[in-house]
């Protein structure tokens, strides 16, 4: 179904008991997942965004915020990093953001399978051709693809290269093989600042053209200024995920360059934080995830005593990293941006990449008295020497996205602390005292 009053994506009013579906009056039971859950009746002409890997973190808001901007989606997740009552989750967010606005939910289906495997996905998009007697034989129903399937711990990255690079270029190279073969050919890609490497020593804000796969781009600047030539990044990135990241880029810059059909946007993620307003959503990974917004989660919620910080003889004001901290949400919203550009042809050439950040550099420790002022609470802190692959600076420039894309953030970083912790006492019973 669609939501009244916004986009229109599809329409249903059928259920698709016993799967997990947003026109159920109940988002709080229990039933089977299906591997390829069929459409059935009234749904046979709907239209899906397909999202890989949508019950992670950021997976999980982007499926949230593409249901209020009206979009029936299709998550695929194989649960090994994630927990399938996210799915129980968005849905009852969506469900409020849909009554509180008194419009219509659209539909939401979860398939629990791993994307990698090329004969369930292929049942999957098998499941999703369209029905109708009125459609271009052979239409599918899903009109493009998010895909955050992939490993993203850069320091297992550096102890396991061979893990990142069959799972994150290999299952890219599957996945985008399918979508050739049933002809679909919008695909929004995750990938992440890491790909600039070291060039955030400078301290400078980081532009796209600064790691492009079209040496003509460089010579563009939207500020008016000469940019130097780009450089490969293969010796400036410090560690694997990154170039993992960067060869997935070059590999859809290359599609993209052999067959103009294609509409795929690179998405680079600075550093999410933060999770919905409503409290239901938040970072929960089965993997506890290395990141400085995880590990605080861990001490604040007497999971860990103390938090460590990794230098503080860094060339900055305090002596800690400064990071680009984007909440989650105004990232996800970025990825609906970015779908909707690609699908109505608003993006320059066939491939372009997006940073998605706030423009605004806070140190480690700017974070920490941050969350401590919003929860009230103390977070106990012990300095350790640097990480392997960490870098001075990491911050966004964000005109294009702005230009381009029409999209820019809207929360800060109170915002953020406070719907972080808003998650964990939540969780945890912790209260707000």
């Amino acid at each position: 179904m669609m939501a009244s009053g916004s986009n229109s994506h599809g329409s249903s009013s059928s259920s698709l008991e016993p799967f997990f579906d947003l026109s159920s009056s109940d988002t709080d039971q229990d039933g089977i997942l299906d591997k390829a859950p069929p459409p059935a009746g009234d749904d046979r002409d709907a239209q899906y965004v397909l999202v890989t890997g949508g019950l992670g973190f950021i997976g999980s808001h982007t499926c949230l915020e593409l249901l209020k901007a009206g979009y029936n989606i299709l998550t695929v997740d194989n649960l090994s990093n994630s927990y399938h009552d996210v799915f129980h989750q968005i849905l009852r967010a969506a469900q409020r953001h849909h009554s509180r606005v008194q419009t219509r939910c659209p539909r939401a289906i979860l398939s629990i399978i791993d994307c990698s495997n090329l004969a369930e996905m292929r049942n999957l998009f098998n499941a999703y051709m369209s029905r109708s007697v009125t459609a271009e034989k052979g239409r599918s129903m899903i009109i493009g693809v998010i895909h955050f399937a992939a490993f993203k711990q850069v320091e297992e990255s550096i102890r396991k290269p061979l893990k990142y690079y069959e799972n994150n270029i290999g299952g890219l190279v599957n996945l985008l093989s399918l979508l050739d073969e049933y002809n679909i050919r919008t695909f929004i890609f995750s990938s992440s600042a890491n790909v600039y490497g070291s060039q955030a020593a400078a301290g400078e804000l980081l532009r796209e053209e600064e790691c492009c796969h079209e040496p003509e781009l460089a010579c563009s600047s939207a500020a008016g200024r000469p940019l130097h030539s780009p450089k490969s990044n293969l010796a400036e990135i410090t560690n694997a995920y990154g170039r993992t990241k960067l060869f997935g880029e070059a590999i859809l810059a290359d599609l993209a360059r052999g067959d103009p059909s294609w509409s795929m946007i690179a998405l680079r993620y600075f550093n999410p934080i933060g999770g919905d307003a409503s409290g239901l959503l938040g970072e929960d990974p089965k993997t506890p995830s290395s990141t400085l917004a995880a590990a605080m989660s861990r001490v604040i919620s007497g999971q860990r005593q103390k938090l460590n910080i990794y230098g503080n003889d860094w060339n900055t004001l305090d002596g800690t990293p400064i990071r680009d901290f984007i909440h989650v949400t105004d990232l996800a919203r970025g990825h609906v941006a970015a779908l909707a550009a690609a699908d109505g042809g608003r993006v320059k050439g066939n491939f372009r990449t997006f940073n998605l950040g706030t423009g605004s550099g806070h140190s480690v420790f700017e974070l920490i008295h941050t969350l401590e002022t919003v929860s009230r609470r103390s977070i106990p802190c012990r300095v350790v020497g640097r990480r392997p692959g960490d870098v001075m600076s990491s911050v966004a420039n964000t005109e294009r996205a702005a230009g381009e894309l029409g999209w820019q953030t809207e929360k800060s970083l109170a915002d953020a602390c406070a719907d972080l912790w808003k998650y964990q006492a939540r969780k945890y019973s912790l209260g707000h005292s």
